[in-house]
């Protein structure tokens, strides 16, 4: 080979010396760029992922929050409920004991063309007006009427305090997002 075919091979060697050494930084260089986005995608997941579990401790807190006052509405309906039903029972034994008489107020105009008995000592407490007894079973069945009565309206109270606070949960909830 001639002394020109050897610097040819050897400037193509060194061409392609070079051409790999340039190649190797080039690799360098973009495998260092690559873990930096993966480390700043790394950073971006863990920030999401730390808001939403900021997320759901929040919610779980409202939920817990909710349900306490829940609880809490459901007691009072209860003790409502009980109270209401000591008084209906007191009120139901004072009936059958004789302890207590319920009586009504008659009209003074259709008390003459009635035949119901009035009790003396209820027109003793009520100047002017005429007064009857009820009968004692009637008495009772008066009661049992308005203790459902005031059942249904204690419920009804319930449930609209439940509905309340469901919907400002909701609100509370809405608000926030």
């Amino acid at each position: 080979m001639s002394p020109a075919a050897w610097k040819l091979v050897g400037v193509m060697l060194l061409m392609m010396l070079t051409a790999g050494g340039v190649w190797k930084v080039q690799d360098w260089r973009y495998g260092k760029q690559l873990a930096e986005q993966a480390g700043l995608h790394q950073d971006d997941l863990d920030a999401i992922s730390n808001a939403a579990a900021v997320q759901v401790r929040a919610d779980q807190d409202k939920r817990l929050a909710l349900e306490q006052r829940l609880s809490a509405s459901e007691q009072n309906h209860y003790r409502k409920l009980s109270d209401e039903q000591k008084d209906q029972d007191r009120l139901r034994d004072r009936l059958a004991t004789s302890d207590l008489r319920l009586s009504v107020l008659l009209d003074a105009g259709s008390a003459g063309s009635c035949s119901v008995p009035t009790g003396t000592e209820a027109r003793g407490m009520v100047h002017g007006a005429t007064r009857a007894r009820l009968d004692p079973a009637h008495a009772q069945r008066i009661v049992a009427i308005t203790d459902a009565g005031d059942r249904g309206l204690i419920a009804l109270a319930a449930c609209q305090d439940y509905v309340r606070e469901v919907s400002r949960g909701v609100l509370e909830e809405a608000m926030i997002r």
